[in-house]
């Protein structure tokens, strides 16, 4: 919900709404925001790590999962974060995940991308802690040489995740060589994939890139058709954006939300979509606005 709203997310404490993701800052609790303070004897390291819970979605399902829903949400790297009293901050979070990178031996980095190029340069390296050199190409790298069959939701995150990094590499200036053309590539040949495949009604497919198909369960049809536009819309430029096969996928969509309005949806499937369509709208009409900022008048 907080890709989709962003700190204007609310959730309830017992039956009073509060904003997910300030209360979380604040030090408040919720079942898989799980935070672990890091300090090395002997050093003045102070890191700040989200722990993992693997096989639910309650939590951080995926390495660093957390980081990139926080680099989402626009918070800079001095945004406070308040554990067991201490103030950590963004920085702190992500100084822990650089070190942390020989632990996530499922090579999992979709989300590690995302996080890390929100607040370090492209071409950056480090000492991780099995005392290696890692850098922000290396985890492409790896990313580009995985197969979408093998990652999340049929690999929608895993070209999430390389799309954001490419987009960030070409706004700072970075050339698309070696494995950045690699990545290049792998986005252009998905979103062909994505055509390929999408179905007469304008839904995406169900199977996601690698066949055409679809279900009678909205339900799939809302998390595949918006975990693909998620894909698309942060991977388009503008003239591929605005192409009719994209607008009617748009179209489907917002059609399958209307239909589901009285369903209780999976949350997972239901803001991946409403976050697909929330940058679209932000791309094709601006900014978005939020019942905070409703202005009734006409």
């Amino acid at each position: 919900g907080a890709l989709v709203y962003k700190r204007d997310f609310l959730v309830y404490d017992q039956q009073r709404p509060v904003a997910a993701i300030d209360h979380l800052l604040a030090g408040g609790s919720m079942r898989g925001w799980d935070l672990q303070p890091v300090t090395v004897e002997g050093t003045d390291h102070r890191g700040l790590r989200v722990l993992m819970a693997e096989g639910t979605k309650a939590g951080q399902g995926h390495a660093d999962q957390w980081l990139a829903v926080l680099a989402q949400c626009e918070l800079p790297p001095s945004q406070t974060i308040v554990v067991e009293g201490v103030n950590y901050t963004i920085a702190d979070l992500v100084r822990q995940v650089q070190s942390d990178l020989p632990r996530n031996h499922q090579r999992e980095y979709s989300w590690t991308l995302i996080g890390l190029t929100t607040y370090l340069p492209t071409d950056q390296n480090w000492i991780a802690s099995d005392d290696q050199t890692w850098s922000i190409e290396q985890l492409l790298r790896s990313e580009v040489e995985q197969d979408l069959a093998d990652s999340a939701c049929g690999g929608t995150h895993q070209l999430i995740g390389i799309a954001m990094a490419l987009n960030r590499h070409l706004q700072q200036q970075g050339k698309l060589t070696g494995t950045w053309k690699r990545a290049d590539d792998k986005i252009q040949q998905a979103i062909r994939l994505a055509r390929k495949h999408q179905n007469p009604d304008g839904s995406f497919s169900t199977a996601f890139l690698t066949s055409r198909r679809t279900s009678l369960d909205l339900a799939e049809n809302l998390g595949a058709s918006g975990h693909v536009l998620e894909f698309l819309v942060l991977a388009m430029d503008d003239q591929q954006l605005n192409e009719p096969w994209v607008q009617r996928a748009v179209e489907r969509l917002t059609k399958i939300f209307e239909l589901t309005k009285a369903v209780d949806l999976e949350c997972g499937k239901l803001y991946h979509a409403a976050h697909g369509l929330a940058l679209y709208r932000d791309r094709i009409y601006g900014a978005r606005r939020y019942a905070t900022d409703y202005d009734p008048q006409p």
